[in-house]
């Protein structure tokens, strides 16, 4: 399949099957699939080959014999395929755009921000590829000399989800491309079709055979188990669920596997007395509402002033109630569904606990009538300290807010969680919201910004939010070993 077939993902199988292994469309082993859903109108977009274990055994032989040719190949000829990935993600963003929305039901202008922010990680690491160092020494003591290297980890696989279909795949894929490292990727059975385009265009780009393998499965602990316990796996990275980043970091332990964890995130939002209120709303759109508030660095409680907290919820619950619902590639929809009712029984029952603890609704917008997975967006005032919606995550549209007068008092309600991916600050006054900043217990925050994520910067959280980093120039490191050689040359 070339790329001009990006577009007919989302309409029929491809001829030869969806599972991507050594360069070939192939059939499951088992021939089993699995369905894919539009969560607009919960109809069935199409059956998808499903992998097993053995399809997830094909694939690290695939990748274990590709692994020496591309170890041997040049950083610039490696630097050069993603750059072609670049750019033909980029020519063709409308197209995945539009199957984002498809499969995964966020607004399409979201989908088109994605689709941007995905092709950037094909852009920053084709430019790392070539400035992977090394370096030599002399032995402090005299009598010898120091050599260290640094060369690829080894096959990776990789566990990506729903909510950034494009983009997590891209952000685990171009490092590991640019390091030297062939790759096992399993998308979320949610939204497997976006993998396959991104398989399909850096096929297109010229990347050998062997080197990206795409999984889709509803099989998940079949082929996630089967790769954990093979030996010639030297790097697992997981972007999803604490509960699960567990007991994945316990099997891997059994073959000490070298990992990255992005788990789950309950982001605070602090709004200071002396911030601008106006960019504080806005910011507070972006940081909650991108993605449907599907996503892991979304703002998740709001704590604001007590002085500005009335001018604050009346601009906010004005913006929240404006925002229109409804299917993703609809003319001005900015809201689109929720992945599946499971996803918005969740969220109701985050709500109603809510409401049940004397909290109140102080805004919502409407929600189209008929089929399709979707919550209105919606602001929760005087929210109690217990409820349960300040200490999980909710994973959408939904923005509990509560009030504070004492800097201490805030730092130590928002650092009261497991979780420290994200955070936010609004101030006018850059050395308080920095003295926030340092003090709250978060891998990433934002000042006087809503909108985080950038390829070129270190992505990833503390505590129970998970390990490494990926993006920027940490993002490559996770993917390189350091080997140390004594060379015997007396000065």
């Amino acid at each position: 399949m070339n790329l001009v077939g990006i577009d007919t993902l989302a309409k029929a199988p491809l001829a030869d099957g969806d599972v991507f292994i050594g360069g070939r469309w192939l059939p499951a082993a088992d021939g089993r699939t699995c369905p894919v859903y539009d969560p607009a109108t919960g109809d069935l977009i199409r059956e998808v080959s499903a992998a097993g274990p053995d399809d997830a055994r094909a694939a690290v032989e695939a990748a274990a014999a590709a692994a020496a040719g591309w170890r041997a190949t040049p950083p610039r000829r490696r630097s050069e395929i993603l750059h072609d990935a670049f750019r033909l993600m980029r020519e063709h963003s409308d197209q995945l755009a539009a199957l984002i929305v498809r499969e995964n039901g966020k607004a399409y202008r979201d989908a088109v921000a994605e689709a941007g922010y995905a092709a950037e990680f094909f852009r920053w690491f084709a430019e790392e590829a070539v400035r992977i160092g090394s370096s030599f020494g002399d032995a402090p003591g005299g009598g010898f000399r120091h050599i260290v290297r640094r060369h690829p980890v080894g096959v990776t696989a990789f566990v990506t989800p729903w909510n950034f279909p494009a983009a997590m795949a891209t952000r685990k894929i171009a490092p590991a491309l640019a390091a030297g490292c062939p790759v096992l990727l399993k998308p979320a059975p949610e939204t497997p079709l976006t993998a396959l385009a991104v398989a399909a265009l850096l096929t297109e780009a010229g990347l050998p055979g062997g080197l990206l393998n795409v999984l889709p499965t509803d099989r998940a602990p079949e082929v996630v188990s089967t790769w954990l316990g093979d030996e010639r796996i030297r790097k697992f990275s997981f972007t999803g669920s604490t509960e699960t980043g567990k007991l994945l970091l316990a099997q891997a332990a059994a073959n000490v596997v070298n990992v990255t964890m992005e788990l789950g995130g309950n982001a605070p939002f602090v709004v200071c007395a002396d911030a601008d209120v106006d960019a504080a709303v806005q910011g507070a759109m972006d940081a909650k509402m991108r993605g449907g508030g599907e996503v892991c660095i979304a703002a998740n409680r709001f704590y604001v002033h007590a002085d500005v907290a009335a001018e604050f919820t009346a601009k906010f619950g004005a913006a929240m109630a404006a925002v229109r619902t409804g299917g993703g590639m609809e003319e001005g929809v900015t809201l689109g569904p929720m992945i599946n009712q499971a996803a918005v029984q969740k969220i109701r029952s985050l709500v109603d606990d809510a409401l049940a603890r004397g909290a109140r609704i102080a805004a919502q917008s409407t929600v189209p009538d008929g089929p399709g997975h979707f919550h209105p967006a919606m602001v929760l005032t005087d929210v109690p300290d217990d409820a349960r919606v300040l200490h999980e995550e909710v994973f959408g549209p939904v923005a509990p807010l509560t009030t504070f007068t004492d800097e201490d008092e805030v730092l130590a309600r928002a650092n009261a969680t497991v979780h420290g991916l994200a955070s936010y600050v609004y101030s006018r006054d850059v050395a308080r919201a920095l003295r926030l900043a340092e003090r709250l217990e978060t891998g990433m925050v934002g000042l006087n910004r809503g909108l985080l994520s950038d390829p070129a910067a270190p992505f990833g959280g503390v505590k129970q939010s998970g390990l490494g980093r990926e993006g920027g120039r940490e993002g490559i490191e996770a993917f390189l070993e350091t080997q140390y050689i004594a060379l015997d040359w007396p000065l």
